[in-house]
């Protein structure tokens, strides 16, 4: 017997009977399927990203694959070999050596071929110590590169988590000449774009507050209560701190005057004043700060208690904002790569510096140039003999190499939504026409 005839039904009661027979009420309808509703809900919430992750589309992409072509070139005329490391690593070698803030934004994955633990990369900086320790020898070496990178918490409070980093480095010169040209191939790549904004810089030297904590001999403890204070600006507790510290009136005169940096020297104690490195330290930062302004014209602010990134840097560091943006466009400073050559045998270890940008914040602040748009006439090129459309395609991959986009339609519905040229059959020949 069938399953489906009416004999193998159970009886059911009238009630369930007549709402099975009934037609159902529209005004229920939206509730006879919920799951349905609960199905475009699960769709919609998976197509949602993290917070700090978004989609480049469309100008926007093309602005930024253009950016990053345009700097890379630049930074390659001006001498710096291009790598491209990749995006994951085993957590020895991408972390060796790293702060506590680059190991915190790291993502950690397993190696499902070794079991050992990989890491993403959130700075493509620690990837180019390690190439230089291998391939850097012991003379200088110039290093560019453009990536992405992961990181597991935004910068700021609408910072990206998947920046295009793009950045150079210039290893085995301890000299300050190094950190200059590092400035003047930031400028002539900024230069270069046409930006609609003013970039400014702060320049900062983390090696007068590591002086001074060495000369004080001042524990990790008060150093980072120090640093503490520097950061949220907390003069009134600082000069209280400072009157109970080795040297605290130096450590007070670095907030109270580390933004004149003309004058910074001569408010220092006499043991400060006759430390050579101190002096040395000072002197940098003032010829860096004139070089930026006589040869680039640019606004220069000095913070010598800026130590955001005291454990990693080792000497001048600069940040260069956009306008009034609160987040840097760039950072950049002198550090210590890693051990190579003759260093390994002399314990010493290679200077180096270098600066790194986010690509993307750049989109905001330039402008291509409009595209010409042009669409081939449906009508007149789907009919062609094979010779005719030999010379229609001669015609478009000429256009094409002139940087024209050409759509070649699939359909008479196919147009691009921002055409502004048709390429028409008139007089026996193709000819462009703007619409």
């Amino acid at each position: 017997m069938s399953a489906s005839s009416d004999s193998a039904k159970p009886a059911l009661p009238n009630s369930i009977t007549q709402a099975a027979t009934q037609p159902a009420d529209n005004t229920a309808a939206p509730n006879r399927l919920p799951y349905l509703s609960n199905l475009a809900s699960d769709v919609a919430n998976s197509w949602l990203l993290p917070d700090g992750v978004v989609d480049v589309l469309f100008e926007d992409a093309h602005k930024q694959e253009v950016l990053r072509h345009q700097l890379t070139q630049q930074l390659i005329t001006h001498g710096y070999q291009l790598v491209s490391p990749p995006m994951i690593e085993f957590t020895e070698s991408l972390l060796s050596g790293a702060s506590e803030d680059l190991k915190r934004q790291t993502f950690k994955i397993i190696d499902q071929l070794s079991g050992r633990l990989m890491g993403i990369r959130a700075d493509i900086t620690p990837q180019i110590l390690r190439i230089d320790a291998h391939h850097g020898g012991d003379g200088i070496a110039r290093y560019c590169y453009a990536g992405d990178v992961i990181h597991t918490l935004p910068s700021g409070l609408f910072g990206s988590r998947t920046p295009l980093q793009l950045g150079a480095e210039i290893f085995g010169c301890e000299s300050i000449a190094a950190d200059i040209e590092l400035i003047d191939v930031l400028f002539s790549m900024v230069n270069s774009l046409d930006m609609s904004a003013a970039l400014h810089v702060d320049l900062g030297h983390v090696a007068i507050f590591k002086r001074l904590a060495a000369l004080a001999a001042l524990s990790d403890s008060d150093t980072e209560q120090l640093m503490q204070l520097y950061a949220n600006k907390n003069l009134p507790e600082l000069k209280q701190i400072c009157q109970v510290l080795p040297m605290g009136s130096d450590f007070y005169t670095l907030a109270r005057f580390g933004h004149d940096i003309s004058h910074l020297l001569e408010k220092l104690s006499d043991n400060a004043k006759q430390d050579s490195q101190i002096v040395t330290a000072i002197d940098e930062l003032q010829r860096l700060k004139t070089h930026l302004q006589d040869q680039w014209q640019c606004p220069v602010s000095i913070d010598v208690t800026e130590l955001s990134g005291y454990h990693y840097h080792t000497g001048i560091v600069f940040n260069g904002y956009i306008n009034s943006e609160s987040q840097p466009l760039v950072r950049g400073g002198r550090f210590d790569g890693m051990k190579s050559g003759n260093q390994l045998a002399s314990n010493q270890p290679r200077q180096a510096t270098g600066f790194s940008m986010d690509v993307s914040r750049l989109l905001a602040h330039t402008q291509l140039d409009a595209p010409i748009v042009v669409l081939v006439d449906y009508d007149a090129f789907i009919n062609l003999d094979s010779e005719q459309l030999q010379l229609l395609l001669q015609q478009v991959a000429s256009l094409r190499q002139q940087g024209y986009r050409v759509t070649m339609p699939l359909s008479l519905e196919d147009r691009p939504a921002n055409m502004t040229h048709r390429l028409s059959f008139i007089d026996s020949q193709w000819q462009l026409q703007a619409v």
